[in-house]
């Protein structure tokens, strides 16, 4: 094999293999005109993981999250029951596409904090992150959750 075709071979190689790091089951990246950012994830895909969320713990990894994902886009609205520590919220629809976000939802409190009606993954982050980098409604999140046809950031 000559040089050249070598230096392409690794190059595709390395393409790809980026490609696939970049959707792993525990990882969600959002981007946007602010930057992109990469956090690790624990999915709550069932009703039950979906009814229990963050609650009842102390504390999270500054880069750690929760991602609430449903079977089809619906309207949604979460609270704090039962949740210690202060959460950003950030509502997002089936193309990937940020539609809402709520920041530093108070622990403990029962006031319904509504997401939108056509919301089909809610990533949970600790509070003050959605401020620190600067992330906006319109920004894009890629997963393996989205449809490969609707994303608008495809794995």
């Amino acid at each position: 094999m000559r040089a050249g075709s070598y230096v392409w071979a690794v190059i595709f190689w390395l393409a790809a293999v980026c490609a696939q790091a970049a959707c792993q089951a525990d990882q969600v990246e959002l981007r946007g005109p602010w930057g992109q950012a990469q956090f690790s994830i624990e999915i709550a895909d069932t009703a039950d993981s979906r009814a229990l969320g963050l609650m009842h713990r102390a504390d999270m990894p500054r880069r750690h999250g929760m991602l609430f994902v449903y079977e089809t886009p619906q309207r949604v609205a979460f609270w704090m029951k039962n949740t210690l520590i202060p959460l950003d919220m950030i509502f997002v629809e089936s193309d990937g596409v940020i539609s809402h976000i709520h920041e530093n939802a108070i622990p403990g409190d029962l006031t319904s904090i509504p997401g939108g009606d056509q919301v089909l993954v809610v990533l949970e982050l600790n509070a003050g992150l959605v401020r620190d980098l600067g992330i906006t409604v319109g920004s894009q999140m890629r997963h393996k959750v989205f449809s490969q046809e609707r994303a608008i950031w495809p794995c």
